[in-house]
């Protein structure tokens, strides 16, 4: 079988800076797998990469074995890479349960039915039931991350790419995600990809990571192993789990 993702031999340069060098991932069929390393590390211009926002100058990003070599950022969507931002994007004048709508409705087959008890279920599972008629502008900074989050599950995908889901936000927030993440690869099998600096959540939600330090595949395995290696250690893991 496929892999769910992959990367092979990945290169993009901006200029002068060679932002992701010789970047090879290989992601399991269901696996939530951390990727993590310092600031400037070419994270970000991996999950770029990886859903089409950036082409890469050498290398390919394979989904499902499918090649994604020359394919715009909605046709990635539509495969089933489906990813989310660091900034949040919604629509402010529109209320929670209307953004989930609109994402409902967006979704890459044609939706059957009117989205009513997906909706429910996504409110529940996100606890923003009572702030269902509130308009997104009004949420705060946490509960706006939270709606984008869940109206990205409202579209299905085999693959999550989710870059940095837990930066600056409260932890009830947090485990609201997390629940989130946890249901939809539970019920659906779904792959993720995860983008963190919180080692106590990437810990409790992925057997593997992958650390990038220098726009390159620094190290693979457990967090516990990753954290034994001595480079790994001096340049990012000591200082994050202090």
């Amino acid at each position: 079988m496929p892999l769910a993702l992959e990367t092979i031999r990945l290169v993009k340069r901006f200029g002068g800076l060679l932002a992701a060098n010789d970047v090879s991932l290989a992601v399991e069929h269901g696996e939530i797998r951390g990727l993590i390393g310092p600031n400037g590390a070419g994270k970000t211009t991996l999950v770029n990469l990886v859903t089409g926002v950036h082409p890469p100058d050498m290398g390919d990003v394979k989904l499902g074995g499918q090649s994604l070599r020359g394919c715009a950022m909605h046709e990635i969507a539509r495969l089933g890479l489906v990813r989310s931002f660091q900034v949040t994007r919604l629509f402010g004048n529109m209320t929670v349960s209307e953004n989930l709508m609109t994402s409902f409705f967006a979704r890459r087959n044609r939706a059957t039915g009117d989205g009513t008890k997906q909706i429910g279920n996504m409110l529940e599972l996100t606890r923003l039931g009572p702030l269902a008629d509130t308009q997104a502008k009004k949420l705060s900074g946490g509960q706006r991350a939270l709606l984008q989050m869940a109206c990205g599950f409202m579209v299905p995908g085999s693959c999550y790419v989710l870059d940095e889901p837990f930066a600056g936000i409260n932890p009830v927030i947090k485990d609201a995600i997390i629940d989130m993440i946890v249901d939809v690869n539970r019920r659906h099998g779904a792959t993720f990809l995860v983008v963190s600096h919180e080692m106590a959540i990437v810990r409790r939600l992925c057997r593997q990571v992958t650390v990038m330090m220098e726009g390159r595949v620094a190290a693979q395995g457990t967090l516990d192993e990753v954290a034994r290696l001595p480079e790994v250690i001096a340049g990012y893991l000591g200082k994050a789990l202090e």
